[in-house]
């Protein structure tokens, strides 16, 4: 089993590189300093399904006692598995979490999840890259139905992670206490992207950031769960956690960014000229037409400062939900996928003897093809085939110990950047028995 690290649904920082911008309400950012950091969390909240997310600080959640914490892990918590795609080891795993939902409302919660992911992997590169996920849904049983605030400020629900709309008076940031939220991810097999379904049709959200020493992992992104273009909250997430972008958007008045180039692969001190010439960035995309719309270029303004900053195109998802992935945001979150998943898996493990008459299985994305080989020889005939016989594709009966080898490589076209195409291929092997 694999340890829960590294990506939650959440909000990257920018780094050195914004660590200056200014928040939605004109506030400087909260501080890093220990005392300021266990009593505020920064989150990344969308007040209308169009236009710009803005940036908030929220009280942070009191850690929970050893006494709560035993009184999740021995109550509710039962995971169901979604969709199974592989090995935990193999795959990337996303954990969404109920709240909102009664002990009676649970298989409801199920198809919550299963309609809110089939509108996530709609979403380029999610729906090329499908067969690299798993996905648990973690129940969590509340003693009311619904939300707090929803849909007033007065109304208050009992529910397991105490989701409340209005969270610091601001009506669509979605809160949930982050620490009883660990306590239910740890319960499936393994988490790398963590989502919390509340259960309310009223549109809200949030990406909470800065909390990898409360959860373990980079963070959390709420979205209720009827609403139908929560799901956007999530993917814009996803464009931090797992492709490490930037915010594409400025706030009002923010300014001129006057920093170092910053790492984030979707923003850049650089024009478009300087780019090409210094082969940097996004170079290698620019002037291509764009799913998001346009060509890629430099468009001024991102990292929430107006000035000073450039980004691939005018409007992506990272700038204004309910758009797609630019060119250099979909390679970015492409190579984000491949930190986590293998381009090759099968549910055959490799530490185990096949025998000639058994069959071995693999899976791989679409862009990708399996060639496969006996003793270091390719079997051409096999090529591009996922499932194989070791006597058919010409194990001998000679009495002695033979290896058979999958290979694969993802020649997708989404991908420019040699570096990451060094990542896109895999191998696996078995031994077969004489």
């Amino acid at each position: 089993m694999r340890t829960a690290v590294a990506a939650g649904l959440a909000l990257a920082a920018l780094g050195a590189a914004t660590a200056a911008a200014a928040t939605a309400d004109g506030a400087s950012p909260a501080s890093s300093a220990p005392s300021q950091a266990h009593r505020t969390q920064r989150v990344e909240y969308f007040p209308g399904a169009s236009g710009h997310p803005r940036h908030t600080t929220v009280p942070a959640s009191k850690p929970l006692s050893p006494s709560a914490k035993s009184a999740i892990t021995a109550g509710d918590g039962d995971v169901t598995p979604i969709v199974q795609n592989g090995p935990v080891g193999s795959k990337l795993d996303v954990v969404f979490i109920g709240d909102g939902y009664t002990a009676a409302q649970q298989e409801d919660f199920h198809a919550d999840v299963r309609a809110k992911w089939a509108r996530i992997t709609a979403v380029e590169p999610y729906a090329s890259y499908t067969g690299l996920f798993n996905v648990w849904a973690v129940d969590a049983v509340s003693n009311d139905s619904g939300v707090s605030g929803d849909p007033t400020k007065d109304v208050v629900r009992d529910t397991a992670l105490d989701s409340a709309f209005f969270c610091d008076g601001t009506e669509r940031l979605l809160c949930v206490d982050t620490g009883k939220v660990e306590s239910y991810a740890s319960k499936a097999p393994a988490a790398d992207l963590v989502v919390v379904l509340s259960n309310s049709t009223k549109y809200g959200g949030a990406g909470y950031n800065d909390i990898s020493s409360q959860v373990g992992y980079d963070g959390i992104a709420t979205a209720s769960s009827d609403n139908d273009q929560s799901d956007q909250i999530a993917v814009h997430e996803t464009g931090h956690s797992l492709g490490k972008l930037a915010d594409e958007y400025a706030y009002g008045e923010s300014g001129t960014y006057t920093g170092p180039e910053p790492a984030q692969a979707n923003l850049s001190t650089l024009s478009a000229e300087q780019m090409a010439a210094q082969q940097q960035k996004w170079y290698r995309w620019m002037g291509q037409a764009s799913p998001d719309g346009g060509q890629v270029g430099a468009y001024e303004g991102g990292g929430y400062y107006e000035h000073g900053l450039n980004r691939p195109t005018d409007n992506s998802i990272m700038r204004t939900l309910g758009r797609e992935f630019n060119l250099p945001g979909r390679e970015a979150m492409i190579a984000g996928f491949y930190r986590f998943a293998s381009v090759l898996s099968s549910p055959v493990a490799g530490d185990r003897v096949q025998h000639r008459g058994d069959r071995i299985r693999v899976g791989v994305p679409a862009s990708a093809q399996v060639r496969w080989y006996v003793d270091g020889r390719e079997r051409r005939a096999a090529r591009g085939k996922s499932s194989v016989v070791p006597r058919t594709l010409g194990v001998p009966a000679d009495g002695r110990r033979h290896t058979v080898t999958a290979r694969a490589t993802d020649r997708t076209d989404a991908v420019r950047d040699p570096a990451l195409r060094t990542r896109l291929s895999s191998s696996l092997s078995w031994r077969i028995a004489p």
